[in-house]
């Protein structure tokens, strides 16, 4: 294997790694943020406030696809998918950048 080969190959997993990594940290964001819901989590603490704000922000696309009857199913489905659609597409992202 040519030095170049080794430099973009090793650029490529490091790349890999840092997307795996981002997509990972949004889904727990997110995930965080459906557990405090849960555990009806006091809202007006400032730690529990940005949570929700970041987590609103990253499943904004897909907070209301489906509606429910239960606010509680709501917002498991709604951010739900959210954190499952950015683990895939990032998990997929950084599987394909290690492959180069």
């Amino acid at each position: 294997m040519s030095t170049h080969s080794r430099v973009r190959s090793r650029g490529s997993s490091q790349a890999g790694r840092a997307v795996a990594v981002v997509a990972d940290v949004l889904a727990f964001v997110i995930g965080l943020w459906i557990l405090l819901y849960l555990l009806e989590a006091n809202q007006a603490n400032g730690l529990v406030g940005a949570v929700h704000d970041a987590a609103a922000w990253l499943a904004g696309w897909s907070y209301d696809l489906f509606t429910f009857s239960r606010e509680w199913i709501q917002v498991v489905v709604g951010y739900g998918i959210a954190a499952v659609v950015y683990l895939l597409v990032g998990h997929a992202v950084a599987g394909w950048l290690y492959r180069r």
